[in-house]
């Protein structure tokens, strides 16, 4: 049965997200400690592939999945998927709202229900765990009043909702890539994402440089990331989201043409995006006019035409 790993502990939204994209029945779902070890194990064959975390609309980008990917042997992303982020308020049985004085997540799941405990349960104390199920898993043992939980910490658990559905932020989703090593692309769909991190040179506008390569070309920037290189203050790795597959003329052109003037490129993969929502090419850069620029070029060198 493949096996594929996902950032744990179980009963997380993580796990939702895995679940996703795989079925249980038909593949051993892996829990692993950190998006570290999750990586780790498929570059080290344990897993066919993991599932990690990689923003959340809310708390912005997740840094280890970031580094993770910029550092070590390549991994490439080939599929994602964008997960609600909805929370459960789980309670020992009998429970009442008035009897909560403590109550434990995750930092990040707590700030985003922050609203929602200053109107419904004002007096709780709040204290930070691991993980959203580790909460679960206080409460479970005693040394909580309730959870905040992702909803499937529910299941198969001796605890009850107190509430559900809730979140300050009624749209926040986070996003999750699947990751594999490099092999075979999942084929262009015409509604793509391409993830790369570039290093560029401490030199004024050499990130206008980058930019204004895939701006050239009519691609759509969807985001942009820094984090330090951890060798030298000042230098950064660049990670950016834009619409379009590396198998596109116009892609492939960018991605050339940043390799030749950057101090590192690293290609994160080119994948369907979840959302749904690529913008069509500018006019003048779809695959129809880059093929036909190539061969009036081609033609012009023979000297066929002028």
């Amino acid at each position: 049965m493949p096996r594929i790993a996902y950032l744990g502990p179980e009963r997380t939204f993580t796990e939702q997200a895995t679940r996703r994209l795989f079925d249980p029945a038909a593949h051993e779902l892996v829990p692993a400690t950190t998006v570290a070890a999750a990586l780790e194990s498929v570059r080290l064959d344990k897993v066919e592939a993991a599932v990690v975390p990689v923003e959340n609309s809310v708390e912005g980008s997740v840094p280890p999945t970031l580094d993770g990917l910029a550092l070590g042997s390549p991994l490439v992303a080939v599929a994602e998927t964008v997960l609600p982020v909805r929370f459960t308020v789980l309670v020992r049985p009998g429970t009442t709202a008035a009897d909560i004085r403590t109550v434990t997540s995750h930092p990040h799941a707590l700030a985003q229900v922050r609203e929602w405990l200053a109107a419904n349960l004002p007096g709780a104390a709040e204290l930070a765990t691991t993980s959203t199920a580790a909460a679960a898993v206080a409460v479970a043992q005693g040394s909580a009043d309730a959870a905040i939980t992702a909803p499937i910490a529910a299941e198969g658990s001796a605890l009850t909702a107190l509430a559900t559905d809730i979140g300050d932020v009624a749209d926040a989703v986070t996003r999750f890539l699947l990751v594999r090593k490099p092999g075979p692309l999942p084929a262009p769909t015409g509604n793509d994402r391409t993830s790369i991190v570039v290093v560029t040179e401490n030199r004024p506008g050499s990130l206008s440089a980058v930019l204004v390569e895939l701006a050239l070309r009519g691609i759509d920037l969807c985001r942009i990331e820094s984090r330090p290189t951890r060798e030298k203050l000042g230098v950064y790795r660049f990670f950016l989201d834009f619409a379009g597959h590396i198998a596109e003329p116009r892609v492939g052109d960018a991605l050339a043409a940043l390799h030749r003037s950057c101090s590192d490129v690293r290609f994160l993969g080119s994948f369907p995006r979840a959302d749904g929502q690529s913008p069509p090419p500018a006019p003048g850069t779809g695959a129809a006019e880059f093929t036909e620029a190539g061969q009036w070029l081609a033609q012009v060198r023979a000297g066929e035409r002028a």
